[in-house]
């Protein structure tokens, strides 16, 4: 079956896609950033006891990389790493696998699913698997040289054509 691309790092709105014949393959790199109202201590265990250092909209990193599927960012390490979730929007209670991008861009399965990782999170550095699923582009027009993408524009405009109508 053909794969066709949708980039994620634009989106302002949730939406779904489906094209006739083609699986739809979410792309890009985003940062999940919690709001600071729910910092805690819970959350400050896991920094210092685990250097996961779950993302919060007062201190947001410049993701430097594009992925193709999808990386959704929801922690950093004291070593310059990411922590995300593959293919889809963040959710420890999904079955998605969860990932870790070192500083040089190498990726590793932490886990297949959200549960697993909570339950290694002590050890989590020690049973890192590399995982080669995931592509790294410098840029959204470098992926776009490589895979086929759709246009978001023309389903911005195919969206507004369906609200006019109702």
């Amino acid at each position: 079956m053909r794969k066709v691309y949708l980039d994620t790092t634009q989106a302002d709105m949730c939406i779904s896609v489906c094209v006739n014949d083609a699986e739809v393959v979410l792309a890009g790199a985003s940062v999940n950033a919690m709001s600071v109202k729910h910092k805690n201590s819970e959350y400050q265990k896991f920094a210092e006891e685990y250097d996961i250092h779950f993302i919060f909209a007062d201190d947001v990193p410049k993701v430097d990389f594009y992925t193709v599927p999808m990386v959704d960012i929801f922690a950093v390490d004291s070593a310059g790493g990411y922590v995300g979730s593959v293919g889809q929007l963040t959710d420890l209670e999904a079955d998605i696998p969860v990932c870790y991008i070192d500083a040089e861009k190498r990726c590793y399965l932490i886990a297949t699913n959200g549960n697993d990782f909570l339950s290694k999170v002590g050890n989590w550095k020690a049973d890192l698997m590399p995982y080669n699923d995931i592509e790294f582009f410098d840029s959204l027009e470098m992926a776009q040289k490589k895979f086929e993408f759709l246009d978001r524009t023309q389903i911005e405009q195919e969206l507004k054509n369906i609200e006019q109508k109702k």
